[in-house]
């Protein structure tokens, strides 16, 4: 499957590389909102996986605009700062679930899984409280 991560942290998306590769995915890697929406547009990936915190335009704009042409593209929103209203928002944009950062290569692998075969993935974790 290929699956787009798009985040402004080169640790994050070499690291995210290197587990998705390993489970067999074909991975494209973007660092800003505005690179990730040429490579929708010319290369459509299975998956996004996009971080919310971001220089410029932000994941949850980057999501609005995914949506306007390709709605159908699951997205796992990565974040720090996971908060009520940031899953209210992820929610609202239409983000399949959120990915609180740092994680493990296991969380990432498993929270790919789950939304690539249409398991509910809960928005909040119980660790989140």
């Amino acid at each position: 499957m290929k699956i787009l991560v798009v985040d402004d942290e080169n640790i994050v998306l070499e690291s995210c590389r290197k587990v998705l590769e390993a489970d067999g995915h074909e991975v494209l890697l973007a660092a800003s909102a505005d690179q990730a929406l040429e490579m929708i547009r010319d290369e459509p990936p299975a998956l996004l996986l996009v971080d919310i915190k971001m220089p410029d335009h932000d994941g949850v704009y980057l999501i609005r605009e995914v949506r306007k042409e390709r709605p159908d593209i699951p997205i796992v929103l990565m974040t720090g700062y996971t908060t009520k209203e940031t899953v209210a928002e992820a929610a609202q944009v239409g983000a399949a679930t959120l990915l609180a950062k740092p994680f493990t290569p296991d969380e990432l692998a498993e929270t790919v899984r789950r939304v690539t075969k249409k398991t509910i993935v809960p928005l909040f974790s119980p660790q989140d409280g």
